[in-house]
């Protein structure tokens, strides 16, 4: 039975008459009684009782305008919640990353996610990278990249992936023939790292700390072109993941050494208050995102 007749029966019962449900239909008299008719001899009953100054439902008719009820009811209810959902899907996210690493691979990802969700705004805050758990609590960033897992009991960490950290050398570099390279290797080699801090520097903070060991030289540099351009020179040593550098030429002349005999591995999370967890705009960017670097 289609919708149209349960309208049908439904604007009549409430108008009174066929000729009062016309203005509400926007049909005419004639095309609303040949609809009817029809109805009628497909159920095989009268849905109405006709007179000239009222129509009546039949018990039959009752039932179906009580289905009608319902059916309307619930309608309305589906797409009241159809909007609800439309209007969480809206949002802007504020995005920053601990590790500049990934300010190398968030365009493209954004430039996805305005092809699979138009409605999400995001906008990248590159500065102080070295404070994001303290801007993610202040309301500041909506979404931080982190390589620790914070502790405070108002954020939620999503793990997303693990790399490894290598350091990125020349073939000619002293230490080139080495398996691996030492702690106190270090201390001979002139290390270009992105920005100061040096305590927001991983390879720093996680590994050489330990070891009380400090490079020969640091130089900040932000820009990975010319860091690269710096190590194919032999003037120092870089250290990143493998997948951080994909987007750029590598000369022959680079090669990659693994940090320590076990390797210098991280773990990634994605931090986000408690609170906007369950945000629909926010839920669909986490499951991309989780989605994206899935296979880093």
């Amino acid at each position: 039975m289609e919708l149209k007749y349960f309208r049908l029966i439904k604007t009549i019962a409430e108008e009174g008459s066929l000729a009062n449900a016309t203005e509400r239909l926007f049909l005419t008299q004639s095309a609303l009684s040949h609809q009817l008719r029809d109805l009628e001899e497909r159920l095989g009953f009268k849905v109405f009782h006709r007179s000239r100054n009222k129509w009546e439902l039949t018990e039959e008719g009752t039932e179906l305008y009580t289905l009608a009820n319902k059916l309307f009811s619930s309608i309305d209810e589906s797409f009241n919640t159809i909007n609800h959902i439309k209007e969480g899907s809206k949002g802007t996210i504020k995005l920053s990353a601990e590790c500049q690493s990934f300010f190398h691979s968030i365009p493209s990802f954004i430039q996805k996610m305005g092809i699979l969700y138009p409605e999400i705004e995001i906008d990248v805050t590159l500065g102080a990278t070295h404070q994001t758990i303290s801007q993610v609590l202040s309301n500041d960033i909506d979404i931080a990249i982190v390589t620790t897992k914070p502790a405070s009991e108002e954020l939620e960490s999503i793990k997303v992936f693990e790399d490894e950290i290598f350091a990125v050398i020349h073939k000619e570099n002293q230490f080139s023939h080495f398996d691996y390279l030492e702690a106190s290797h270090f201390s001979d080699l002139h290390v270009l790292i992105n920005s100061f801090p040096l305590d927001g520097v991983f390879i720093y903070e996680h590994f050489l700390k330990a070891h009380k060991i400090n490079p020969k030289k640091i130089s900040a540099i932000p820009f990975t072109e010319i860091t690269l351009s710096m190590v194919e020179a032999n003037m120092g040593v870089m250290c990143a993941p493998k997948w951080q550098l994909t987007p750029f030429k590598l000369s022959n002349e680079l090669m990659f050494k693994r940090v320590s005999k076990n390797g210098i591995k991280r773990t990634h999370y994605l931090i986000v208050k408690k609170e906007h967890r369950n945000k629909k705009y926010i839920h669909d960017f986490i499951s991309s995102f989780e989605e994206d670097f899935l296979e880093v």
